[in-house]
């Protein structure tokens, strides 16, 4: 299915003012580094599927708990950045394309040695 030019736009805004939020607020030296890989809209603009990567020393599940425990705060935020009709709710998502990536990579360098 393909989002729209608004659905990408907002996903875009979204993105642009969490990426922020987690640099300023919530990413300390402990969490290692977090990324926001994507957001997704919904086709009605109500909920915004937010998809993140970790790297470093950091517990996936324990990243995910705290950023439930501040989505509040973090839908405040962007409803003072971003003016919508509606506050969209988050969804929280870790992002498994990189370790998708990873496993393709090992399967490669497999194929190369048994070449050769």
């Amino acid at each position: 299915m393909n989002a729209s030019r608004r659905q990408k736009r907002v996903g875009s805004l979204i993105k642009e003012r969490l990426g922020q939020i987690l640099i300023q607020d919530i990413q300390d030296s402990s969490s290692g580094l977090i990324t926001i890989t994507r957001v997704e809209m919904s086709a009605d603009l109500k909920t915004a599927h937010v998809y993140l990567s970790s790297y470093g020393p950091v517990d996936k599940q324990a990243l995910l708990a705290s950023l439930e425990r501040r989505k509040g705060y973090l839908r405040k935020t962007i409803a003072s950045a971003i003016k919508l009709k509606y506050n969209p709710t988050l969804i929280f998502v870790l992002d498994p394309t990189a370790e998708y990536e990873s496993y393709i990579d090992k399967l490669l360098e497999q194929i190369k040695k048994h070449e050769k």
